[in-house]
């Protein structure tokens, strides 16, 4: 694998030590900003009745450190019980030296509901608790002034929000886990220009080597232009300018030279830089930023999916993102680093980021470390019928969120395809089900969006999309031969689909059309070493799929047989073993919770790096 560039340093203008100090952004970066995590006045509202009892005016009793929720215990809380408000509030002097500019105030995410108000009048208001926001201040702020910041978040233990994997209970349960509430990613400032660059959409194009650029702007733009330069460790590679005024997001093309073209892959995860530039009409540089990008292409090509044209198995592995003291929030960057750094030792070449909106720089990280990704939203279980209860119900919420992280995402090499929804149950049989309008959707709005990757319509279960660009099924059969047989048939276009939960009822997928096809989750393999050792554990503390092996050399066996069955199958393009680490109660990972060694994970390396059969049939055989 080739050196990774290393992140230069920014001019966070917050002194002293602040949690999560890194900037947040690392995909489209400013060089001034004002990181304002750190400790912040807080209180709950159990009874969502701070707006009436006066809390945008007044002080609040308690302490909390964010970006950490208040779940947490690196939030100074701790506090598990359900929380259906919460507020914040802060002070904080906008820089004098942003003079000439205007403060826009930044959110990574925040559960679920958030109104922000700035020295008592309302900026902002977002509903989804895996997605970011932003609000410009300067109508209310200018440098040199304070501003008082709250936000309150609401969080309801009822209805249908996206919630992912948090526990409906108060309890941990199953696989369902400690909730999140109110700000769980970093919040900060910047200033921007009057006429400023938003997040640009870079498209990489490999066959023709080049990059297209989308870069929308806010602001007045006559006599305007918009200046790309792409440049790589031997200096600028190419450049282009277009005039702003002309087009909604002006287009730019930057064509590589032949001898400067290096595809990203996991091999060579090679990051180009594109510095953007808006030039007034006398030729001042207005705004500025830079942003990473990946020469590298996704294709298909009958049941293959193509990277950069060629055949790469796709070894994943099931990321939740979940930590023991932050929760759904990394203890710091250094640990979004580990962990995918921990997959690849393990043999897998990358992960489903699964039921939450991974943070940015989990994606600034696999882009230059080489990780593929499948990026993913967070509404497991998502149902129709009887069965379904509140919890997850489709609403519009969901597609817009949906939207929101595809364009927030759009610009990572690393990701490689979209999936919207996981394990979806489909129970009515006689009409369409609001399941299948917000499954199509979901996978329109990502077609929509993204012309450049593939679309899951959902991971596992009903299969409701019929040109879904994948197929897939999941099956944590724990005897290597019975799996090998449940995976037999994708030669002959009848492969394993996942069965409906309800004897006798109709088949809730819609037919296999030759797409190409993985086992999506796998194995989950139940192993605790103590828990053998001290003769087992009940499953309402402790449990995984099947039976626990009765050693690790058990452990081992069963690995490597189940990675073989479909490592072995020339029309399987991958798989996603569940799971990279235990959580809470869910013990089934190849690393502890807290990330220390569980198992000999060389073992499970050797057993996944053998070639698998489909990166070793021929084009013609395909």
């Amino acid at each position: 694998m080739s050196k990774v560039p290393e992140e230069r340093p920014l001019h966070n203008v917050q002194g002293g030590s602040v949690p999560r100090p890194e900037y947040p952004r690392p995909s489209f970066v400013r060089e001034d900003w004002l990181n304002l995590n750190g400790t912040w006045q807080f209180a709950f509202d159990p009874g969502d009745s701070g707006l009436e009892r006066g809390l945008v005016q007044c002080e609040l009793p308690d302490r909390i450190t964010v970006p950490f929720c208040p779940e947490s215990q690196l939030s100074g809380i701790g506090d598990t019980d359900f929380h259906h408000a919460v507020w914040y509030r802060r002070t904080v002097r906008i820089p004098e030296e942003w003079q000439g500019r205007r403060p826009m105030l930044h959110f990574g995410a925040v559960d679920h509901d958030a109104t922000v108000w700035v020295n008592g009048r309302e900026v902002a208001r977002h509903s989804g608790g895996f997605t970011s926001f932003s609000a410009e201040i300067g109508d209310v702020v200018r440098p040199g002034d304070d501003a008082v910041i709250v936000v309150r978040a609401r969080d309801s233990k009822e209805g249908p929000q996206a919630r992912g994997k948090q526990s409906d209970q108060y309890a941990n349960y199953s696989c369902l886990y400690t909730r999140t509430t109110g700000i769980w990613q970093t919040v900060w400032l910047e200033p921007v220009a009057a006429t400023h660059l938003r997040r640009p959409r870079i498209t990489p194009d490999l066959a023709a080597g080049c990059f297209h650029l989308e870069v929308p702007l806010a602001g007045g733009r006559a006599h305007h232009q918009v200046r790309a330069r792409l440049t790589d460790a031997q200096g600028t590679v190419a450049e282009a300018v277009v005039p702003a005024h002309l087009d909604l997001a002006p287009r730019l093309v930057l064509t590589v030279p032949t001898e400067r073209r290096r595809p990203w892959s996991p091999h060579d995860p090679h990051l180009y830089e594109i510095h953007l530039e808006v030039v007034d009409g006398s030729g001042a540089v207005v705004d500025s930023a830079r942003c990473s990008a990946g020469l590298r292409s996704v294709s298909i090509d009958g049941k293959r999916v193509l990277l950069n044209g060629e055949p790469v198995f796709q070894r994943l592995v099931l990321d939740q993102g979940w930590y023991p003291d932050g929760l759904l929030t990394a203890p710091d960057d250094a640990a979004l680093v580990r962990d995918i750094e921990l997959a690849q030792a393990a043999g897998f070449n990358g992960a489903r980021l699964h039921q939450k909106v991974f943070e940015e720089r989990f994606l600034y990280h696999a882009d230059r470390l080489g990780y593929l990704v499948w990026g993913e939203f967070a509404d497991w279980g998502a149902s129709v019928g009887p069965l379904s209860g509140d919890n997850q119900q489709q609403t519009v919420g969901f597609v817009a969120q949906w939207l929101e992280a595809l364009d927030r995402d759009y610009s990572h090499p690393s990701i490689i395809g979209w999936c919207a929804l996981n394990e979806t149950r489909q129970e009515l049989h006689d009409r369409t089900s609001t399941l299948d309008v917000a499954t199509r959707a979901m996978f329109l709005a990502a077609k929509a969006a993204d012309t450049s990757r593939p679309v899951l319509d959902t991971s596992g279960y009903s299969h409701r999309v019929p040109e879904t660009d994948i197929y897939d099924s999941h099956c944590y059969e724990q005897d290597p031969a019975r799996f090998r047989e449940l995976m037999a048939g994708l030669d002959k276009n009848i492969p394993f689909v996942n069965p409906h939960d309800v004897p006798g009822a109709p088949e809730h997928s819609v037919p296999y059309a030759g797409q190409p096809y993985f086992c999506s989750e796998f194995g989950g393999i139940w192993w605790n070493a103590e828990e053998a050792e001290a003769g087992g554990a009940d499953r309402d503390e402790s449990w995984g799929y099947g039976e626990r092996p009765r050693d690790e050399e058990e452990f081992h066996t069963r690995f490597a047989a189940l990675a073989g069955v479909l490592l072995d199958d020339p029309d399987m393009f991958g798989y996603c073993y569940t799971q990279l680490t235990d959580v809470f109660q869910e013990q089934n990972g190849i690393y502890r919770f807290d990330r220390s060694v569980k198992l000999d994970v060389e073992r499970v390396r050797r057993a996944q790096q053998r070639p698998a059969a489909y990166e070793t049939v021929t084009e013609g055989e395909a």
